[in-house]
């Protein structure tokens, strides 16, 4: 994916963000207390923070947390939905934060949208003498047969590589190093997985999936085939055809410290 259509997918969110606060899952918090076990402090930053699914685990959680979107209707949402917290616009480029403000960064299934040459540098700036980094990604579990036919069913649109166990890990390592070669401003990547699960039913589930990036860029006739295709799928399977299940997931983090 080129630069300008990575802009495309992650400007794409805002038409979604109600949908998206409602259907996203959030984040356990084993996976969140391992991101942040070395964090010199409790002042987190929750980066490229969406409608605030992060945002929400860290404020039950205790740390003085702060949110940063650069979607002004994703923010809205995440205001709306936790009026208690700090909730800034700004971008992992240009963080409205003074210099060392923060113990750790942490940013929920968006590390991939930053421009790393450019927010590297930022993040550092902000983050404290021996900060972190945390990425962190709900992934389906496609260890789960039927889930792998799902991914199979909905292709890279609405189940792409960085979404599963079986490659995240290869698709993230590197996610903090800047990609035009300019020098690391982190220490290597530790990387590890959180057994997760979302309560769904068909409904809901193709719901969730219409919030992913892929589908919501695509011409809505292309987008209402794919997403029949994935109804037809679940309607098929006996795990998912009748009420409510467990939508298998894994919460994978990827941890740096600042250099």
């Amino acid at each position: 994916m080129d630069r300008d259509e990575q802009l495309l997918h992650a400007s794409s969110f805002g038409t979604a963000a109600v949908a998206y606060a409602e259907h996203r899952p959030d984040y356990v918090q084993d996976a969140v207390g391992w991101a942040l076990e070395p964090a010199p402090g409790p002042r987190v930053l929750d980066l490229g923070a969406g409608t605030g699914k992060l945002t929400a685990t860290l404020a039950a959680m205790g740390a003085e947390v702060i949110a940063v979107e650069p979607d002004p209707a994703m923010l809205a949402e995440l205001r709306r939905s936790l009026p208690a917290v700090r909730a800034l616009q700004g971008s992992a480029e240009s963080i409205p934060l003074p210099d060392a403000s923060v113990d750790a960064v942490l940013a929920g299934n968006a590390m991939h949208w930053f421009d790393m040459a450019v927010a590297g540098p930022e993040i550092a700036r902000v983050l404290a003498p021996g900060g972190i980094l945390a990425g962190l990604w709900n992934l389906m579990d496609d260890r789960v047969e039927w889930v792998a036919g799902l991914a199979r069913v909905g292709g890279s649109a609405a189940i792409g590589p960085r979404d599963t166990p079986t490659s995240w890990r290869a698709e993230t390592a590197d996610m903090h190093l800047p990609k035009t070669g300019e020098a690391a401003r982190f220490g290597s990547p530790e990387q590890t997985g959180f057994p997760h699960g979302q309560h769904r039913t068909a409904d809901s589930l193709v719901a969730t999936i219409a919030t992913r990036a892929g589908v919501l860029v695509m011409p809505a006739e292309e987008r209402e085939a794919l997403l029949g295709r994935i109804r037809a799928f679940l309607a098929s399977r006996p795990e998912t055809a009748r009420g409510e299940f467990t939508l298998p997931m894994l919460t994978g983090v990827l941890r740096v410290r600042r250099l």
